[in-house]
């Protein structure tokens, strides 16, 4: 009796050799368990860290989350890839606002026993209601960090969806297998959307999934809000799979990639018309409204009196309305559509340690620190005494050798402590010094930071854009029949002029001379061509080119020239975007780094100028000391006492700050709405706009200051 067939035996037998004749990948989705767990944990500090603290304050206690909250939780949670509970994420916010309630209480009832419980003036009311604010911002932010960091996820994942349907598509031309040409674009894609491709695996290996269609459209209704246009391209690549001609299997592909681009430009198109409109109501509310009105103050401190002090002025501009700018630009990028940004992931650059090394920040911190000084000797001189080095805190103007302004104080103190502040010229000078040093750490840390990554992306940007002709020439050569041995060659003969040449030239070398193969040609560890051209556009076109080619000529010629065409065709709609694009960025950019700066310097000049005047006619001296003053103009006199006035030394600071957190934001924002979410390139502007916008506030603050000062002193008979 014949032995009985085993289906299992047969299928093992002929299933492997008939996957190492159609394979184009080397990719194996066996272990894409492991893989995405220890991608995962290897892809950000930032979600280990939140994870940590939900996972240990979160389960201090449970709180019942409505079915709609944790629904719309657990989507943000799922998003950004965290192992937490909702009720955890909530049980952390609530904790949040819990212990920072309770310090701030048990700390104001500690300053209240310190000064007296008889006066219940004693009871710090303003230090206690800002310690209430702070628990409820820090609830708000604990609340919906989740959020943020699904939403900064998506920014990044967002400007890889285009190539994602590139890579599948381009496999699934010549080989109809979804689980496969979803396992090559993970491969070759970058973190984040690589992780999204690795987690449709996992769910599979884990059983939370039966398939990989299944686990896949679980993942796409993740994007049908932010990237319609993403999910209805995967449809259509699934839909190709039951097309019986393959003629219109193709086609159906191809169809694919063109709704993603079409539909990536139409969002974007209307997103640049929508985000004009909130950019500008940011712009006047946050940026022009404070400071028109921080022109008021100095006058405005002077007539309210003791209701009025300076750290008023540092909780208004540089926490409230910094944190009002930055709340709506937030809301703003959350309506910005996915597909279009920068997709080069920083970590993977050869000279990203340079970026996370702390050298930058220990030479800007010497560079900076003798400006921080001088800024703050003003402060030095008032609480210290240097009377026993022959040095007097109230300098006078003398020591400059002008006659005219001998008798005028440096730094005018009106009182002790740091509540009456310098009103002097001198004062004043220095206090630029302050900003000037804060500004100075950030941007040349941040420029020395990114300098030499930023060349080389420009190096590696030019070199793409000339790649896509000479991939175009390498797909016709391939497509006449001539093998892959010898198109590069013929390829670096006609692109001489060209810097990819040399990329086909030293391909065509490690063939010709060193014997290799073709992939060893450009892949190999050591002599291998794609070691001197460090891009993921090149090195994913080779890859390709490679697997492809193990389908036939033909069929490699015809992926080359797909990837061709996508390249033309993404950099004719990135153009297009860019010029959209401009003149918002435009726009911003000189709001933010010269008519806030100008109109700041402005300001303070004017505060000096009110200052001065104030100081010299002395009004409430004036209307104690006798002099016969009718009706109740005395009364008015009374009211202008400088001793309360808010010093310009503490509102040149303030708006010196508010200006640095203002660029700081409005930059990120920018540089979002332009490019995703692109670290290198935020922090590279930052530099550049702080570099620009400070120096700018400061060169029209201390000429502003200077001739204002003399004019008023002119005109009040300072000078004599």
């Amino acid at each position: 009796m014949a032995e009985k067939i085993n289906v299992e035996e047969i299928l093992s037998k002929y299933g492997q050799r008939i996957e190492s004749q159609i394979s184009t990948s080397k990719v194996s989705s066996g272990d894409y368990s492991n893989q995405y767990v220890k991608f995962r944990n290897e892809m950000s500090s930032e979600l280990g860290r939140y994870e940590r603290w939900c996972q240990s304050l979160g389960n201090i206690f449970k709180i019942k989350v409505s079915e709609k909250d944790s629904l719309a939780m657990q989507k943000f949670l799922q998003t950004a890839h965290l192992d937490v509970e909702p009720s955890q994420a909530l049980t952390l916010s609530f904790m949040g606002f819990l212990v920072t309630f309770l310090a701030g209480f048990l700390i104001s009832i500690g300053i209240f026993l310190i000064k007296g419980m008889n006066d219940f003036a004693n009871f710090p009311i303003l230090f206690f209601s800002l310690i209430l604010i702070f628990s409820i911002f820090i609830f708000y932010f604990l609340n919906k960090y989740p959020s943020r960091l699904a939403n900064k996820w998506r920014l990044k994942a967002s400007s890889q969806l285009v190539p994602a349907i590139l890579y599948v598509v381009v496999y699934m031309r010549h080989t109809a297998n979804l689980e496969k040409a979803i396992a090559f674009a993970a491969e070759n894609l970058q973190p984040p959307l690589s992780l999204d491709f690795r987690k449709v695996f996992y769910d599979v290996q884990i059983g939370k999934f039966s398939t990989i269609k299944e686990s896949l459209d679980n993942y796409l209704s993740t994007w049908k809000d932010y990237g319609p246009e993403f999910v209805e391209g995967f449809h259509l690549i699934e839909a190709s799979l039951f097309e019986p001609d393959n003629e219109r299997r193709i086609q159906t592909l191809e169809k694919a990639l063109k709704v993603v681009l079409d539909g990536v430009y139409d969002r974007m198109l209307k997103f640049t018309h929508e985000v004009r409109s909130p950019l500008n109501n940011v712009y006047m509310l946050g940026v022009v409204l404070p400071t028109l009105a921080l022109a008021l103050l100095p006058l405005a401190s002077a007539m309210i009196g003791n209701l009025f002090k300076w750290y008023h002025i540092f909780i208004l501009f540089n926490l409230i309305i910094p944190f009002f700018v930055f709340y709506l630009t937030e809301r703003i990028l959350e309506n910005r559509p996915g597909g279009y940004g920068e997709t080069s992931l920083l970590e993977k650059n050869p000279l990203y340690p340079k970026y996370v090394s702390k050298k930058p920040y220990l030479i800007a911190g010497l560079i900076s620190l003798p400006f921080v000084i001088l800024g703050i000797l003003p402060l030095i001189f008032q609480m210290f005494d240097f009377s026993l080095f022959g040095i007097s805190s109230n300098l006078s103007l003398g020591f400059l050798g002008i006659e005219n302004i001998a008798s005028e104080l440096f730094f005018d103190f009106k009182g002790s402590g740091f509540s009456k502040g310098a009103f002097g010229i001198g004062a004043i000078i220095l206090s630029l010094f302050l900003p000037l040093g804060i500004a100075l750490f950030f941007s040349i840390s941040s420029r020395y930071k990114t300098k030499d990554l930023i060349i080389e992306r420009t190096k590696t940007k030019q070199l793409e854009e000339e790649f896509n002709s000479s991939l175009f020439q390498l797909g016709n050569r391939l497509g006449n029949g001539v093998p892959a041995e010898m198109a590069f060659g013929k390829v670096a003969e006609i692109s001489q002029s060209q810097r990819t040449s040399d990329f086909f030239r030293l391909v065509n070398f490690n063939v010709q001379r060193n014997g290799m193969s073709v992939e060893k040609a450009i892949f190999d560890s050591r002599r291998g061509a794609i070691n001197l051209y460090p891009s993921e556009l090149i090195a994913t076109s080779m890859k390709i080119l490679i697997e492809s080619s193990k389908k036939g000529l033909k069929i490699a010629a015809v992926s080359l020239m797909s990837i061709s065409e996508y390249l033309n065709n993404i950099k004719k709609i990135n153009t297009r975007l860019n010029d959209m694009l401009a003149e918002i960025v435009s726009d911003m950019k000189s709001n933010m780094t010269f008519l806030a700066p100008f109109l700041s310097g402005i300001v303070v000049g004017l505060s000096v100028m009110i200052t001065t005047i104030l100081n010299r006619l002395n009004l409430a001296t004036l209307g104690q000391s006798g002099i016969s003053i009718t009706g109740g103009i005395s009364n008015i006199l009374e009211i202008f006492n400088l001793e309360n006035m808010i010093a310009p030394y503490y509102l040149q600071v303030f708006i010196g700050f508010y200006l640095i957190e203002i660029i700081f934001i409005l930059t990120g924002t920018l540089v979002t709405i332009d490019s995703g979410e692109d670290r290198l390139e935020r922090t590279n502007k930052i530099g550049k706009n702080l570099s620009v916008g400070i120096l700018l506030y400061l060169i029209v603050s201390f000429i502003g200051t200077i001739l204002l000062y003399v004019l008023s002193s002119v005109v009040v008979g300072g000078f004599s």
